[in-house]
């Protein structure tokens, strides 16, 4: 028996206890054996557990467990079995008692950290603003393009630099980029602004990213459903505000400023406050706490966007981590390792 096999078995027998997994698996391992997999699976947040001594039982935990992609989405959207709604026990009650990361994956991203601020010591102001430019740009690129934007990365350099427009482009997708470099520009001219997140600074940055585009300003007071997915969004304008100030209360009660970032990109979008911009406000609050607490900010630029979409689907309809997990963490060590 091996961690996969003894998963699928928990995944299978919620609440077990070690002394039965140790029958069923007699033939192959010890109860010694089993309760030291079960450490194991526990300290990677793959297992939850309850209950001390002999009444100790254990359960699989959907947030952390890996998931086959192409598997999953090899079945069509109605063929998925998914949380068709919004989970409202998920932040109250499942994600403020958990570790986003485990200590081997904190050890990397601490690591890089690291790093990161040797290299930002040695860089004279105007050498870092040029790096942050250069992020900016990438960032601004890669986060409209996730949503259907068609410029290529030159064109956006060419667009945010000398203000020229691609030809045979929409006005919408040149403004959709400008305001991304100008929301970027704000957080970095005022780093502290995001570190403390509300609702109402939430609001104000969204402002910034859907200027002149058409958009609805604030939370949305209607219905808005998700391509690609039958998960659908709170449709009550207080119930999206109360979900917005619950992600704010634990992104805000967390020291871990890796976990602060990830909740962001995670619970905004899957909140979806506003009609639209709801991942690219994501992506600029997740680096806007990333920059005020002197933290590598991430481009993404190398993320395939059609991953980026299943990895946050996944997290849509099962709740899942594991994915847009790693990609954070990708994203993160090729910042470091590309930028200042």
């Amino acid at each position: 028996m091996n961690q996969s096999t003894l998963l699928d078995y928990i995944k299978e027998h919620p609440n077990c206890s070690s002394k039965q997994i140790s029958e069923v698996f007699a033939d192959e391992v010890s109860l010694s054996t089993v309760k030291r997999m079960l450490g194991e699976l526990v300290d990677n947040y793959y297992v939850t557990v309850q209950g001390k001594a002999r009444a100790t039982r254990y359960t699989a935990s959907s947030l952390f467990m890996p998931i086959d992609m192409d598997k999953y989405y090899s079945k069509e959207i109605d063929e998925r079995e998914v949380l068709t709604g919004y989970n409202f026990d998920l932040i109250p009650n499942v994600l403020s008692r958990v570790n986003l990361f485990t200590s081997t994956e904190m050890m990397l991203l601490n690591a890089l950290q690291d790093q990161f601020s040797k290299n930002i010591r040695t860089l004279s102001p105007e050498e870092k603003q040029k790096e942050m430019e250069r992020l900016g740009i990438d960032l601004s690129w890669k986060s409209s393009q996730i949503e259907g934007n068609t410029y290529s990365l030159l064109e956006t350099e060419r667009l945010l630099r000398e203000k020229q427009t691609a030809s045979g482009k929409t006005k919408e997708e040149a403004i959709m980029l400008l305001n991304h470099k100008s929301a970027l520009d704000f957080i970095v001219e005022n780093p502290d602004y995001m570190e403390h997140l509300s609702v109402s600074r939430i609001e104000d940055i969204h402002s910034l990213l859907i200027k002149d585009l058409s958009i609805q300003r604030n939370i949305r007071t209607r219905r808005v459903g998700i391509t690609g997915t039958n998960y659908r969004p709170i449709d009550n304008e207080f119930q999206i505000r109360e979900a917005l100030q619950q992600a704010c209360d634990l992104i805000n009660s967390r020291d871990n400023v890796f976990e602060k970032a990830l909740y962001a990109l995670l619970l905004l979008s899957y909140i979806q406050a506003f009609n639209d911009g709801n991942k690219r406000i994501a992506r600029i609050s997740a680096n806007a706490i990333l920059i005020a607490n002197g933290y590598c900010p991430i481009s993404f630029r190398t993320v395939d966007s059609i991953d980026y979409k299943k990895a946050m689907l996944l997290f849509y309809e099962q709740n899942n981590i594991f994915a847009f997990k790693q990609i954070f963490i990708d994203q993160y060590r090729f910042a470091v390792e590309t930028y200042f």
